[in-house]
């Protein structure tokens, strides 16, 4: 099979498997929506600092989100030695990367698409810039997360300690995504009279390219270990 057919197979695999794991989902969108109201405590009343931070505290609570996402990516993978079986059938390492992240991608997509009106119910904001934008934010700030985060889960799927060693690898890598999330979605939100959002959305997408670009090529390597 070529690398395309791959891909769409395990896309379509991992996108089933998240279906049929609706409830954890829920859980962990519970647990997204739990953690915008916990921030939002440590501010108090005061609603102009509510919303001023709200950007960051919404992509703080999608990060947590992805940590519990991401942990199970390879799960199915390791069970049975499964992983053992899809070298044998030479599926190639590059494909199952392309199928799990962007499986992943569309999984926290969907996440911050559900945590959007719970912040703007919390922080009492709304979008005053662009919905466009907003979008745009969104998806690109998922994909940054996904891609390093399925090379890593790749990394840590057999690890005791998975759950603590995978936010301690991922969050240092991830810290130039969040911090054009957090901008753009502040400009997407309030407005962008400066014209700011054309180089935000820039530098969020050469990231995006280079961690899309590398970590294919890198999961062959980690698999063989």
């Amino acid at each position: 099979m070529t690398l395309g057919v791959q891909t769409r197979a395990i896309f379509g695999k991992d996108l089933r498997i998240a279906w049929h794991g609706r409830a954890r989902s829920a859980a962990v969108f519970a647990f997204g929506a739990t953690v915008l109201l916990l921030l939002s405590f440590a501010i108090g009343p005061d609603s102009a600092t509510l919303a001023k931070h709200a950007p960051g505290y919404f992509w703080i609570a999608l990060l947590l989100g992805s940590v519990l996402t991401l942990t199970d990516a390879f799960r199915v993978e390791t069970e049975d030695d499964a992983l053992d079986h899809l070298r044998v059938l030479a599926v190639d390492p590059r494909a199952l990367f392309l199928g799990k992240a962007t499986a992943t991608a569309v999984t926290l997509t969907v996440l911050a698409a559900a945590l959007v009106p719970v912040a703007g119910i919390i922080y009492g904001v709304g979008v005053y810039g662009s919905w466009l934008h907003l979008v745009l934010f969104v998806v690109l700030g998922a994909a940054g997360l996904a891609a390093p985060g399925t090379l890593y889960s790749a990394m840590t799927a057999k690890a005791r300690g998975r759950e603590v060693m995978l936010p301690l690898l991922l969050f240092p890598l991830v810290i130039p995504v969040l911090l054009a999330a957090v901008k753009g979605t502040a400009l997407a939100l309030a407005g962008d009279p400066m014209g700011q959002v054309p180089s935000w959305l820039g530098v969020l997408a050469a990231f995006d390219a280079v961690y899309w670009a590398v970590c294919p090529l890198l999961l062959g390597a980690v698999i063989e270990s």
